[in-house]
């Protein structure tokens, strides 16, 4: 199928609050929610006012700002529960219930029927009081499928703005995501939310198949953190997007990304991760002379994307012992000096026997190739 539809519900502030070192402050939630509304995001999702007195507070704040992107809030499938949410000023509500027989048994031993009374309810309380409102299972994917649409078609004829699929667990691979959204797709009319944690390291890869086969919406966070490994990292999610549909993602400012990365990155005490798509310090770095040579030629050999769409610049590497003479070349042109061919080569050669013992710093390299070359 092909993708028609992708809006982003970026829950740095819900779903990122869960990752294990993270403590974000009134302040740094106000920020962090500024950055995504400027980056173009089309909701904010935040923690259950339910949870704290701080978390309704952030929420009300939050929920105050002049910002593009509508508020959600995310919380249990009971009424005490969304008339608190409904209270704070935010535009939609998220709800969810979990459906597996796992979180059936052992959270909150409900029967399918009765989670479909409760789900009732409480969306039709939502609907009333005239927010948005997604109803969401939980562990989706250890769910008996004839209970989920059991479910999800009981609630979709209360046209919701959303019913959400979540790999809770981080279970699920690409195919088994395509057929599950496929089977939820031909369901219901209304439009579809997939969440999908990487416990398996399949999140931005499952999401992607989640669109392909209908959904309308995917959960993101700010270089995906959130409970036990995070969940779909919103660079990676933009990269895979680029990659293959730019139309899809041509609204959103993606010069925003490193900075909104970094930010995040030294709120939560980490490293932007080196494999990060787009925003990781390595990136745009490239080594082998093989690599280099073609790059030099012509970048897209090697890069799917200009990093200066990102805001960010390519890096030839030339001081180590996998160098080529291109490379060097390269170097040695930008220092303002010509090299003939064969004091190239020499030069290449010497790098290499250098780089063996360690890199050779840019100021290394420079020095070495200044010498050279006769004044």
């Amino acid at each position: 199928m092909t993708i028609k539809a992708f809006n982003i519900i970026e829950s740095t502030l819900r779903e990122g609050e869960q990752f294990a070192p993270a403590h974000f402050t009134p302040s740094q939630k106000i920020t962090i929610a500024k950055m995504l509304d400027e980056f173009g995001v089309e909701y904010l999702e935040l923690t259950s006012p339910c949870a704290s007195p701080q978390s309704e507070a952030d929420l009300r704040t939050v929920a105050a700002l002049p910002l593009r992107a509508k508020v959600l809030t995310h919380v249990r499938c009971h009424l005490d529960d969304a008339r608190i949410a409904i209270d704070t000023g935010a535009d939609g509500i998220d709800v969810l219930f979990g459906t597996s027989s796992a979180m059936r048994e052992f959270s909150h031993g409900k029967s399918v029927d009765e989670i479909i009374e409760a789900g009732t309810e409480v969306v039709r309380y939502i609907q009333s009081q005239g927010l948005e409102v997604r109803f969401s299972s939980e562990d989706s994917f250890r769910s008996e499928p004839r209970d989920l649409l059991r479910v999800y078609q009981a609630i979709d004829r209360l046209h919701p703005q959303r019913v959400g699929l979540a790999d809770t667990v981080g279970i699920a691979t690409p195919n088994q995501v395509f057929e599950m959204v496929s089977m939820v797709r031909k369901a219901v009319d209304c439009d579809i939310e997939f969440h999908a944690h990487n416990d398996t390291g399949c999140a931005i890869a499952n999401a992607f198949a989640a669109l392909e086969a209908g959904a309308t919406h995917i959960d993101t966070t700010v270089l995906g953190i959130g409970e036990r490994n995070g969940i779909v990292p919103l660079s990676g999610m933009i990269a895979r997007l680029l990659s293959l549909h730019p139309e899809l993602v041509a609204q959103y400012r993606l010069e925003i990304l490193p900075e909104l990365d970094r930010m995040v990155a030294d709120m939560v005490g980490i490293e932007i991760p080196f494999n990060a798509a787009i925003t990781g310090d390595t990136a745009f770095h490239h080594k082998a002379g093989m690599h280099t040579n073609a790059v030099l030629n012509n970048p897209s050999s090697y890069e799917i994307f200009d990093p200066a769409r990102f805001g960010r610049e390519r890096t030839v590497m030339a001081g180590h012992r996998l160098t080529g003479r291109h490379a060097i070349a390269s170097r040695a042109s930008t220092l303002g000096l010509t090299l003939t061919d064969r004091e190239l080569r020499v030069l290449t050669a010497e790098v290499k026997r250098r780089a063996d013992t360690a890199p050779l710093s840019n100021d290394e390299l420079d020095d070495l190739l200044r010498g050279s070359v006769p004044a």
